[in-house]
């Protein structure tokens, strides 16, 4: 039995397959369109549909938040990539995540030294958040 819907061609994978490509539950699938890091199309009968990017751009996402960024930033991120992203674009996102990682470590570490530091910690505190 084919079952056709009115998704246009490429946007052919539901949620479990995005799911099951990208090795998180549905709900993450759904909650990640819901913050922007994929997109789908609804068919008439009001399912959702990705494109082939989506299971790929989830699990960039969770290597992203693993180094910190939030889902915000990661949707920002993923703002400019075409629908179909070309290895050169996917390697601009990579720059990022890795700019963003390190400058992540970069203020821990000068959080680790204040700690370090004999100033009292109420003041290390204060001037961490200027």
């Amino acid at each position: 039995m084919t079952i056709t819907t009115s998704a246009p061609a490429g946007e052919v994978l539901t949620v479990s397959d995005v799911a099951a490509q990208s090795g998180v539950a549905p709900s993450a699938v759904r909650f990640y369109e819901k913050h922007g890091v994929i997109n789908a199309v609804r068919t008439s009968g009001n399912q959702r549909r990705f494109d082939e990017s989506a299971a790929c751009r989830i699990q960039v996402a969770k290597l992203a938040q693993r180094v910190g960024l939030t889902v915000r930033e990661i949707a920002g991120l993923f703002a400019g990539l075409p629908p179909a992203p070309e290895p050169e674009d996917w390697g601009r996102v990579a720059e990022q995540i890795v700019t963003q990682a390190e400058q992540r470590v970069a203020d821990l570490k000068a959080q680790l030294d204040a700690l370090g530091s004999d100033d009292k910690l109420c003041e290390i505190g204060a001037n961490l958040g200027t």
